[in-house]
């Protein structure tokens, strides 16, 4: 299952993506991820929540960030939940690119039984339509 938090910058899309972590480690009987552009949600975020920097690992554009998400999910089969903050900052503001994206990130989701999250700066208008037959958009 894939949430698209989706709104403008400032829309409040990472205070509730904070949210949503702490929800999904109340009910999650595994592992809950928060992935991030940079380090800033470090304080944000409990320490039981294993914060991953894209920017640690040199992670660019949606090959690579889907390399990174199906790392995470084959090397620990544990992992329930997946949060990302700042997900066109990560991968790039094509938004059919986005979609290419976020339907292999569909099957792994499928696959390892991982819930997914990602905020996406923009408006719900520019999401492509073949992406809300499998997202839900918050």
């Amino acid at each position: 299952m894939i949430t698209l938090l989706t709104g403008p910058k400032g829309s409040g899309k990472t205070k509730k993506l904070i949210e949503l972590v702490d929800e999904a480690f109340k009910v999650s009987d595994g592992h809950v991820i928060c992935v991030e552009k940079k380090d800033a949600l470090r304080y944000s975020v409990k320490p039981n929540i294993r914060l991953v920097s894209a920017d640690h690992y040199d992670i660019s554009g949606f090959d690579a960030f889907y390399g990174l998400l199906a790392g995470l999910c084959a090397g620990d089969h544990d992992i329930t939940d997946i949060l990302v903050d700042a997900t066109l900052r990560i991968g790039t503001r094509d938004y059919e690119e986005l979609a290419d994206f976020l339907t292999k990130v569909n099957t792994l989701s499928a696959d390892a039984d991982t819930k997914f999250v990602f905020t996406v700066s923009t408006e719900t208008e520019n999401i492509p339509q073949r992406v809300l037959e499998f997202c839900e958009i918050k």
